[in-house]
């Protein structure tokens, strides 16, 4: 049973259809892309960011395994490097023991093809790919997940993840019957703006079409802030959402006092059973930049536009020590160790000292596998 590891195209639709039916049949919860052009991010000659997809083939027939890759040029320490984030490798090895060893294998094509790589999503360490990193002398670094309750009525009724037993439910349904988780809440959000010194933010947000030269301006003025960023000048913002195109981000330019200080992209998303969320409505801030003294700002004016658009919570995934506080000055709980930046022996190489540049290294979902991935 020979296994090559070969790019995705047209001729392997069916086998990834079949790869994707045997899995679900199984009881795994995860498929494959069946098209080999990618919906986000497809390569594009002079593009600087892109996705990729990889598949492991048996016997020249059978789809067993597969993964996704985005290359991206990143500034580090200064220099730009092309770093690369990994999705998956999903393999058969879930639901068939013959294939338990693939999973290891896709990494080891990756890290070939994309020495510097890296995946930002993973759990804890009872998830098997992690304790695999961990083998491989990966490094696993903890980020927090920033959350706001804007209806603490709606949040309360309508959130999946805190309401999986029915006495979880039934205190749930306590407090947002009496008003008491009303109360609960509002003052949790108010004592942690109070904590984080916040408030007297007075930047407000603009919807724009696409980004223009304000935003290569911005991205001059606020790089070497950062010890280590993916690159986000107006072509690589464009490229990562473009207009009307998949995934509808919206684009929002930052502006106090009649200066450009940052953009946000955000999204208003009313989910439908999902596993954590349920029936929410979800605001979520998936990118932004800006100084880093002014993430407190940025974050103020898209948060406000995101109320406007009636959703129950705000969320967002950052790495970045400032930009954490910049929630937090918003009201935001900051819920440490929530999701794990996975970094290969060679990224780490080029991050290092990584203690040091943890402190201004700047991730948000549009480093990882894209606004939805939350």
């Amino acid at each position: 049973m020979a296994i090559q590891i070969v790019p995705h195209s047209a001729e392997w639709r069916e086998a990834v259809q079949a790869f994707n039916e045997r899995m679900r049949a199984g009881g795994s919860g995860w498929s494959f892309y069946v098209d080999p052009v990618p919906e986000w991010i497809p390569p594009r000659d002079g593009q600087n960011v892109w996705r990729e997809y990889h598949l492991a083939v048996e016997d020249g027939s059978a789809v067993r395994g597969c993964f996704a890759l985005k290359p991206q040029d990143w500034l580090i320490n200064g220099q730009i490097q092309v770093v690369t984030d990994w999705q998956g490798p999903f393999s058969e090895g879930v639901i068939d023991t013959r294939h338990g060893m693939l999973g290891l294998r896709m990494i080891r094509d990756m890290l070939k093809k994309r020495p510097l790589l890296y995946s930002w999503g993973h759990g804890g360490d009872d998830q098997p790919v992690v304790q695999m990193l961990r083998k491989m002398n990966w490094l696993l670094h903890p980020t927090p997940f920033c959350l706001l309750v804007v209806k603490p009525f709606r949040f309360l009724r309508l959130n999946a993840l805190l309401r999986q037993t029915p006495a979880r439910r039934a205190l749930l349904d306590l407090g947002a019957f009496t008003g008491l988780g009303w109360l609960a809440l509002k003052a949790l959000h108010l004592g942690l703006r109070l904590k984080a010194k916040g408030g007297g933010f007075k930047a407000r947000a603009m919807e724009v079409p696409n980004f223009g030269p304000w935003a290569d301006a911005l991205w001059e003025r606020c790089k070497s802030s950062y010890r280590a960023i993916a690159v986000r000048d107006a072509a690589s913002m464009n490229a990562l959402a473009p207009e009307g195109a998949w995934p509808p981000v919206t684009r929002l330019k930052v502006e106090r006092d009649g200066q450009v200080i940052g953009w946000a992209l955000v999204m208003d998303t009313h989910m439908q059973g999902e596993h954590r969320f349920g029936d929410l409505h979800v605001g979520s801030i998936v990118d932004t930049l800006a100084l880093p003294s002014q993430a407190g700002e940025v974050v103020h004016a898209a948060t406000r536009h995101l109320v406007t658009k009636g959703v129950d919570i705000v969320v967002s995934n950052q790495a970045h020590p400032d930009w954490a506080k910049g929630f937090a000055q918003n009201g935001y709980a900051v819920l440490p160790n929530k999701r794990l930046f996975a970094i290969s022996p060679q990224l780490q190489e080029a991050l290092a000292p990584f203690t040091d540049v943890s402190k201004g290294l700047h991730l948000t979902n549009m480093d990882g596998h894209g606004p939805m991935a939350l």
